[in-house]
């Protein structure tokens, strides 16, 4: 073996089934830009560890944070916020001694983070969002903004599980001309309950369907309120994704109809630890 091949030391997380590469950067082993040309690489599931995304825990570079959230989709594009890599970073950042309550930052947004026990966080978004009706080539969409960017589109239960087809349609919307240059996500629900929804999410950078997508179920359980058009629903709503259950927690201003105090809650794990040889 080479002796002085450079190597990265870094930590495998999963938080429903959503898998993260996860780097100790508070020592600023990395450049920002380093790590953008190393995600691809990094995230690679033939030729590097594999992962749906890299996170990367930087210093503090504001006050009021303990740290700063760094992340990258697998091909290297910026994702905005990623809420089930929040949660698995917070438990990261915990077992580096970190409070069980922390604050950090994702593009100069403070988000909150609470590690509830050994293997559940919620984070709270700085986040208020409106549900925006918009007419597609003669079809009926939500959009709306959960820390990035998401379409949610009602499915029933039966096309809910046609994986193939969600890919394709998946794909069109995600590339759609109405949502250039950046962009979307796409979400697929289907309600099962009054405060229960079932997703499936078709990930911007992933470019395919994942086991679960955090800012998506929040996505997700504000757009089935709106169509329950129950706005004293019971909280919190249940999203229950391929990799697992989240929960989402808001407030909902009827006059301005507007949602705020955005939180999720869900699992994070630890799967493995090892060296990445360069």
């Amino acid at each position: 073996m080479d002796t002085h091949r450079t190597t990265i030391t870094f930590t495998k997380m999963q938080g429903t089934g959503n898998d993260f590469v996860v780097i100790n950067n508070l020592e600023r082993l990395f450049s920002k830009e380093e790590l953008v040309r190393l995600a691809p690489k990094l995230c690679d599931r033939k030729f590097g560890i594999g992962s749906d995304g890299l996170l990367a825990l930087f210093p503090a570079e504001h006050g009021e944070a303990n740290y700063t959230m760094f992340y990258r989709n697998p091909d290297g594009s910026d994702a905005g916020m990623c809420g089930n890599g929040a949660r698995c970073l917070a438990l990261f950042a915990r077992n580096l001694g970190f409070d069980k309550n922390h604050t950090f930052t994702v593009h100069d947004k403070l988000y909150k983070a609470s590690v509830m026990d050994s293997n559940t966080v919620r984070i709270s978004f700085p986040v208020e969002t409106e549900v925006r009706h918009v007419n597609l080539d003669g079809k009926k969409i939500w959009q709306l903004h959960t820390g990035t960017e998401h379409i949610v589109t009602p499915v029933d239960a039966e096309r809910l599980q046609q994986e193939d087809l969600l890919r394709q349609e998946g794909e069109k919307l995600r590339y759609h001309p109405a949502f250039q240059p950046e962009g979307t996500n796409v979400n697929f629900i289907c309600g099962t309950g009054d405060n229960e929804v079932r997703l499936q999410t078709y990930e911007r950078g992933v470019e395919d369907l994942t086991l679960a997508c955090g800012t998506g179920a929040i996505a997700a359980a504000l757009v089935w309120h709106e169509l329950e058009n129950r706005p004293d629903a019971e909280q919190p709503f249940q999203v229950k994704t391929e990799g697992g259950t989240l929960l989402v927690y808001f407030s909902f201003d009827r006059r301005t109809q507007t949602y705020a105090n955005l939180k999720l809650e869900g699992p994070a794990h630890f799967v493995f630890e090892g060296t990445y040889f360069m």
